[in-house]
């Protein structure tokens, strides 16, 4: 399979599909990833605990049932840990630690091994959180965004692993962006069970940093809802212990979908009050009272200069055809999961599949989103 065809990079690195086995302490080191996660495309390793107090608050959580990597040397074990790593996926790290010093060593050997490290503000025992360390840091967003910057400064490709619902989600999303974090990692957990849909595509809508989605990812019905909510990747973890396929089985069932439709993690149209702003790539013409105009508000553009902006990028290219269309090109024409017999003639008409229109729509959301007068507003 190629790396090239999903096309999610994150610095210099390209992963080969958008699924992720995600951290689980004392639980996912080398071997479990080269047994369970071979075909992900991306493996996250730990979370390890750095100084003498994460690790003393892990030697207690231990005492009471949970697992948890406790080491005398731990920036060794990191090393030796990602030199482990026997299959193709992208390696992070994830890691704790109540002091700057040793994440900026761990920070140091992730970049020098081409990996990722990933700074843990999820976990929520007791032990590590009194000694503020982990979801603790939400509630210290400048500390948090302090520590951000300066591991970043070693160069690494930086993720940090968030709770939702814990603080406002979109003020912790844009404040780790404007710390100038890579990869921001969404525990959607909310209250009862089950997956905060509706809070992945919020934080889609507040931040335009690669979005891993996790929680209760079980079957590939869950992870699709959690891709057109606006995850670019999705993580699993105690699924992956539940069914050691499970990875396995996500890589297949998403790599046809993206052979197929082009777009594996397309949104839902923004019309059904489901689709995050990326689905401004499926709006018609905004000739009437409809959610496109609470939409591009939120962006900051008026309605001539959203259709101004969908026609620039329509000129030169295959969305530029389209008279038959109801608004006359095809740079207004809905999702290629929605009947449309209009647009489909078109399509067969000029030779456009399915696959490439929609990488053509995923382009133009792209433009949407990253066009000058919405970025300057």
């Amino acid at each position: 399979m190629s790396d090239d065809l999903f096309d999610i990079k994150v610095g210099n690195l390209s992963l080969k599909n958008p699924i992720a086995l995600a951290p689980m302490g004392g639980i996912t080191d080398s071997r479990f990833a080269n047994e369970f996660a071979k075909d992900a495309g991306l493996v996250i390793l730990g979370g390890y605990n750095l100084d003498a107090a994460t690790k003393q608050a892990a030697a207690e959580i231990v005492k009471r049932g949970r697992e948890e990597f406790i080491s005398d040397e731990p920036l060794e074990l990191i090393e030796n840990e990602l030199k482990a790593i026997n299959t193709d996926s992208i390696v992070a790290i994830n890691v704790r630690s109540s002091t700057l010093e040793p994440l900026i060593e761990a920070a140091k050997i992730a970049r020098n091994a081409n990996a990722i490290i990933e700074i843990d503000a999820h976990c929520r025992q007791p032990e590590m959180t009194k000694i503020d360390v982990g979801e603790a840091l939400l509630h210290d967003l400048p500390k948090l965004q302090d520590i951000i910057r300066k591991v970043k400064a070693t160069g690494v490709i930086l993720s940090v692993k968030v709770r939702a619902n814990v603080i406002d989600n979109v003020k912790m999303a844009k404040a780790i962006e404007d710390a100038g974090a890579d990869i921001l990692h969404v525990d959607a957990m909310k209250i009862g069970s089950g997956a905060d849909m509706e809070t992945i595509r919020k934080i889609r809508d507040a931040t335009r940093l690669l979005l891993i989605g996790n929680n209760s990812i079980t079957d590939f019905d869950i992870a699709k809802e959690m891709f057109t909510r606006g995850a670019d990747i999705v993580s699993v973890g105690r699924g992956v212990m539940e069914d050691p396929l499970l990875i396995t089985l996500l890589v297949k069932e998403v790599t046809l979908l993206q052979k197929e439709m082009g777009w594996y993690n397309a949104p839902k149209h923004v019309c059904r009050g489901e689709g995050d702003l990326r689905g401004l790539a499926f709006c018609c013409l905004p000739v009437k009272p409809c959610p496109v105009h609470s939409n591009i508000k939120k962006i900051g553009i008026s309605a001539k200069e959203f259709a101004d902006i969908k026609m620039e990028f329509a000129k030169g290219t295959l969305l530029e055809y389209g008279d038959s269309t109801c608004f006359g090109s095809l740079v207004w024409c809905c999702k290629i999961s929605k009947m449309c017999p209009l647009r489909d003639g078109v399509l067969e008409t000029i030779g456009l599949t399915d696959a490439e229109y929609m990488k053509l729509k995923k382009e133009l959301a792209d433009y949407i989103l990253d066009h000058p007068k919405v970025i300057g507003k």
